[in-house]
């Protein structure tokens, strides 16, 4: 289930941790969280599936519902090899989804 259409208050904190109430199978609604650093590299200022730790070299973060199809955005500026800051985003609903309440990493 799309995390971003049966969620509220979705937010990041401290730069990698993914925040919301998530609805549930019930319809009731669950805070939960997850830690994308364990799902996110910054591959050469870029954002890497499958990664860890972008939040390492990564400044800005943070989290918007963006255009007319509500995509999911994570954006940030992150540290390339040679030291410059590169504006990336990423579509946390390309792989971020809500388990009955709870975020889930596919």
């Amino acid at each position: 289930m799309s995390f971003h259409l049966t969620g509220q208050d979705i937010r990041v904190e401290d730069n990698h941790i993914l925040i919301a109430s998530l609805q549930n199978e019930e319809g009731d609604y669950i805070e939960s969280s997850i830690d994308l650093n364990q799902f996110i590299g910054n591959d050469n200022g870029n954002f890497q599936w499958d990664g860890e730790n972008f939040s390492d070299t990564a400044q800005n973060v943070h989290f918007a519902i963006e255009g007319g199809a509500d995509v999911p955005v994570l954006r940030g500026e992150l540290r390339d090899l040679e030291g410059n800051w590169d504006s990336r985003d990423l579509n946390l609903a390309e792989r971020v989804v809500n388990n009955n309440g709870q975020f889930e990493f596919q």
